[in-house]
């Protein structure tokens, strides 16, 4: 593809793909342009960097999830709405997860949402600085949540690096840690659940679980300062 048909909205798009497919380890310039059809140095002429290509990629994803209407649902529906959206989204893309600590993020598609999770918190009743707190737990949360996924895609093309059969090599861990986990009585009683048969897998419905908690907490607390301030 000669460089004056491409475009950075196409080069970010086959990048995104591409992240997909193989992770950040498998982003590279050459495999980039070999998916656009182009020379590297046509892609180099739009991105100068692989860092800015990361950055562009990891933006352009945010505008995936949609912002609930504060306006048409209470907090806390929005809250569930909001973050099982993110979580959908690093989920389809585990690669997100790995870049926040590898790379500098930043850009308006992470920012609107940013600015809905402080508007949402405050709705709830939070003073300001609660309402940045809130939002960095859920966020942290969400990220937390939807790591398994990253050190999955992560791990395999690490392993399948020299030819090695991944899912072979997991499998193979995952009994060996079966073997571990019968020496301990609670552990031994979860060994045919989900969470023990795959790797990196959390129990059933966790992410659920944690975030219907945390709203719960926050509502717990919200009412007590009502009450306090009533007093």
């Amino acid at each position: 593809m000669p460089r004056d048909t491409l475009t950075a909205d196409r080069i970010v798009r086959a990048a995104i793909e591409l992240l997909d497919d193989e992770g950040l380890d498998g982003l590279n310039m050459r495999s980039l342009a070999k998916r656009l059809g182009s020379a590297p140095t046509a892609v180099y002429w739009h991105i100068k960097t692989k860092d800015d290509l990361v950055r562009l990629a990891a933006d352009a994803i945010w505008h995936e999830v949609e912002l609930p209407d504060l306006d048409a649902s209470d907090w806390r529906t929005a809250a569930t709405t909001h973050a099982t959206g993110m979580h959908t989204m690093l989920t389809r893309h585990p690669w997100l997860g790995q870049a926040f600590s590898s790379h500098l993020l930043y850009g308006p598609g992470k920012a609107r949402h940013d600015d809905l999770s402080l508007a949402l918190y405050e709705k709830a009743g939070f003073a300001a600085d609660e309402a940045d707190q809130a939002a960095a737990t859920v966020f942290i949360f969400v990220i937390g949540s939807a790591l398994g996924h990253a050190i999955e895609l992560s791990l395999k093309h690490r392993l399948s690096k020299n030819g090695a059969d991944a899912e072979q090599l997991m499998a193979d861990a995952v009994t060996r840690a079966a073997e571990t986990a019968r020496q301990f009585p609670r552990l031994r009683e979860r060994l045919g659940t989900t969470a023990a048969t795959e790797y990196a897998a959390a129990p059933d419905n966790t992410f659920t679980f944690g975030l219907q908690s945390l709203l719960d907490g926050f509502e717990a607390r919200l009412a007590a300062d009502n009450a306090s301030r009533r007093e």
